[in-house]
């Protein structure tokens, strides 16, 4: 009784762990899904006829296998043809190389970042990636980075009047937990990378992109639908149980 007890009680802790749920901070709305590394995290881009580009074709992919996504989002920032735009790892496969120089857009915006899902996850700023890289099953690369060891990026001002619908990752100091969030409102980098520094405690935290941001989370009644996206992270769970 007492092994059925415990085991009920870390099915449930995991169900609540992975859940999404909306959250106010410092006056702003945003949704939050948090994923264990003792979760089924995957990131996807190309199914049998190529790219997924979207949460629906993933969910399709997954079925016949009694799979279903319990929550997804756009993972990384990508070219026309949804290609990535950085490195890109998937199951072990690296499909595409790691890029340190700098250049335009929010992807050149050094330092940026991989995000890395492992035996625990983690960001990492990518040059200090290139010198000694990790074993990642899955890794996307993406910037800038938001949080920096604590410290936000030096780039971000307070009363910056870029705003954008904004997604990142954020990841625990110890690598067992990863925050997902996305904005609800335009938000600029310095609110959203305070977001993870100061309300969910993330050490490391990544920009993945901001207009296109998409967040797949049905028990929010969240189908993420949009056009087309590149590569996508998910947390896979047995269907039926979200």
């Amino acid at each position: 009784m007492r092994m059925l007890l415990a085991l009920l009680a870390a099915l449930t802790s995991t169900a609540a762990d992975a859940a999404c749920r909306d959250l106010t901070f410092d006056g702003l709305p945003y949704t939050v899904c948090q994923a264990r590394s003792t979760d089924d995290l995957r990131l996807f881009l190309n199914g049998p006829s190529g790219p997924y580009a979207g949460f629906s074709s993933v969910d399709a992919a997954l079925a016949p296998q009694g799979l279903a996504l319990g929550f997804a989002m756009n993972a990384g920032m990508f070219q026309p043809d949804l290609s990535p735009v950085g490195l890109y790892v998937e199951d072990g496969e690296t499909l595409k190389s790691i890029v340190t120089s700098d250049g335009p857009g929010n992807f050149g915006l050094l330092p940026n970042g991989v995000f890395c899902i492992g035996d625990q996850f983690a960001v990492i700023e990518s040059r200090r990636f290139a010198q000694r890289q990790r074993d990642c099953r899955y890794a996307s690369q993406s910037g800038p980075m938001l949080v920096i060891d604590g410290a936000l990026h030096p780039r971000f001002r307070p009363t910056s009047d870029s705003l954008n619908i904004r997604n990142g990752v954020g990841v625990s100091a110890d690598g067992q937990t990863a925050w997902f969030a996305i904005s609800n409102r335009p938000v600029n980098f310095d609110h959203f990378a305070r977001l993870f520094r100061d309300e969910l405690g993330a050490l490391n935290a990544l920009y993945f992109d901001g207009s296109v941001s998409r967040l797949y989370a049905p028990d929010l009644g969240r189908s993420g639908a949009g056009f087309s996206i590149g590569p996508i992270v998910g947390l896979v769970i047995p269907q039926g149980s979200n």
